[in-house]
């Protein structure tokens, strides 16, 4: 029990310096945090909630919204996906078809792609889930300085995931250009994801 418990102290404590990270620098202009320059391009291939093979230039085009979680997240998740949903809305109806969200599943063992699409259409149309071998998503949740873990699980089975809650912003040519964080207001996310449509 100690050593599970120092387990889940040690990765929160990893989430908050690759979060403070993040924000020490970057750049300026930005009403979030601007990361332009601190993260390699957008780039990942994963199975999307159609059961089809999802890569990064499928989405290219579009400014792109990823963030990393679970569909069994009972508040992290929902708040993310409701705040970014949100924000979208409020860049503008013209900006409507230009702006998506990528929900990435580090929980593959649940999140099948029939669930995906079930939990992702009840935010929005524009979210797209995918998920991928947990291999292949410690791969790529370490190309963007996020992590994610596995609590035990309890005697029917359930457990919890820990993941980062950070949101990252691509532009259409695939460039990270900004970090949405909790602290965030729907207002500010808003004004970068039109910034960043706009070029």
């Amino acid at each position: 029990m100690r050593e599970r418990s120092m387990s889940r102290i040690a990765r929160c404590a990893l989430f908050v310096v690759v979060a403070f990270a993040l924000t020490a620098c970057g750049g300026r202009g930005y009403q979030t945090k601007g990361i332009e320059g601190l993260l390699p391009d957008l780039s990942f291939r994963l199975t999307s909630e159609t059961g089809q093979t999802l890569t990064a230039a499928d989405m290219r085009g579009a400014p792109t919204v990823v963030f990393f979680g679970f569909t069994h997240c009972p508040d992290v998740c929902p708040t993310a996906m409701a705040r970014v949903t949100a924000a979208t809305e409020a860049a503008g109806e013209d900006l409507d078809a230009s702006l998506q969200v990528l929900f990435v599943s580090v929980d593959p063992g649940r999140d099948t792609p029939q669930r995906l699409a079930d939990y992702t259409s009840f935010f929005s149309d524009r979210v797209t889930g995918a998920t991928a071998s947990v291999e292949r998503l410690r791969e790529l949740t370490k190309r963007y300085r996020a992590t994610f873990g596995y609590d035990e699980p309890n005697e029917f089975g359930d457990y919890n995931v820990s993941h980062s809650s950070a949101m990252y912003v691509f532009d259409a040519e695939g460039d990270a250009r900004a970090l949405f964080r909790p602290s965030d207001s729907v207002t500010a996310m808003a004004a970068d994801l039109r910034r960043i449509a706009e070029g």
